[in-house]
This record gives structure tokens, C-alpha cells and sequence, in this order.
């Protein structure tokens, strides 16, 4: 048991006596009370969405998730592929288990993914991404306020503002949980 300090996106925790994934969580502290957690809840197996609270420093219970790293494939509508290289066994995850980091999956990059009872649940993404930028509008030096930006297109076709310097072929590090331009790599 642990308290609801470590809620996070893509965590998975015995909610009810059944697992369910954090798609969203809120962390809020009113003037007046105690803080809490809005949490909205998807469960595993029935694929139902709900929002709960938690109040801060209440016990909740990890699920017991086994970590393996998947190579992604493709995408097909709303379902993400990918295969364990050593069984050749295939799973998908849904896009809003993803949330905003299918903007930054590349194929054949591996990646970990959670599962529960042989079910793919999560996917643990990482902080940064290194991606290289395939269309990139030229900018002209001058005419520009300190800070100016534009706009580039990466390999995954993600979108994002970066500074006038970058130009196509260069790759970039995007922090994955704000979608947003860290530095050249």
C-alpha cells in the first residue's frame, strides 16, 4: 500500500478490487481543507471511464504490473502495435492510453510497456524524445524580437514551435509531456 502521493498519468492501481490506469489526475489545494487528488479512472478490463477524488495521503493499492520492452510497428486507427523482439508475440495499446505522447512514437524504437494478467495496460514514456525535424520553413535573419520561433514538422508528423536556428535535417529534443522544444541534439 502506498498513498496518493505517487498518482501519476499511467499508473495502475487496485481500485475497487479491480485494476484500473490513471488517464488524468489534478492535484488540488483549496484555501480552506484539506488538498486532494481528481483522478479520472479507466478500468482494465471493462474499459469504462470514471472520475474519483482522493484525498491527499489516502492509502491506495498498486497493481501488480510486470514490465517488458515491446518494439513498436505500426498504428491502425486508434490502436498502436508493437511485438516483443524475442517471442514475436504482438499487442496493441489504445490511443488514450498514449495520451499525448503518440505524437512521439517512432517505429521499430522499443519502448516499455506494463502488463497485467498477460493484458497490455501502460506504456512507460519517457521524459524526452530525440526526433529529426523533415520539414522546416527557412527564416529570414533580422526583422525578429529576441525569442522569435517557427513552426516544424517531425518525423512522427508532430508539429511544434522551435527557434529560428533549426533547420530540416536537425534533430531536436522534445520534453514529451508538455510537447514542447528543449534543445538541438
Amino acid at each position: 500500500m502506498a498513498d496518493t502521493s505517487i498518482l501519476k498519468k499511467g499508473l495502475c492501481i487496485i481500485f475497487k478490487g479491480e485494476p484500473h490506469i490513471v488517464v488524468d489526475k489534478t492535484f488540488v489545494s483549496p484555501g480552506k481543507g484539506s488538498a486532494f487528488f481528481r483522478t479520472r479512472l479507466k478500468n482494465i478490463k471493462s474499459g469504462a471511464l470514471f472520475d474519483f477524488t482522493f484525498k491527499s495521503g489516502e492509502k491506495i493499492e498498486e497493481a501488480p504490473l510486470v514490465t517488458q520492452e515491446f518494439q513498436y510497428l505500426y498504428r491502425q486507427e486508434n490502436e498502436y502495435f508493437f511485438m516483443n523482439p524475442r517471442t514475436y508475440e504482438q499487442i496493441s495499446l489504445e490511443e488514450d492510453i498514449l495520451g499525448n505522447f503518440k505524437n512521439f512514437v517512432k517505429e521499430s524504437d522499443l519502448y516499455q510497456i506494463y502488463t497485467l494478467e498477460d493484458k497490455a495496460v501502460s506504456l512507460r514514456a519517457p521524459q524526452k524524445v530525440t526526433l529529426k525535424v523533415v520539414e522546416a520553413e527557412n527564416s529570414v535573419k533580422g526583422n525578429t524580437v529576441t525569442g522569435a520561433t517557427k513552426t516544424v514538422k517531425v518525423e512522427t508528423g508532430y508539429e511544434l514551435q522551435v527557434p529560428l536556428f533549426i533547420k530540416e535535417g536537425d534533430s531536436i529534443v522534445i520534453n514529451t509531456e508538455t510537447g514542447e522544444y528543449t534543445n538541438r541534439a
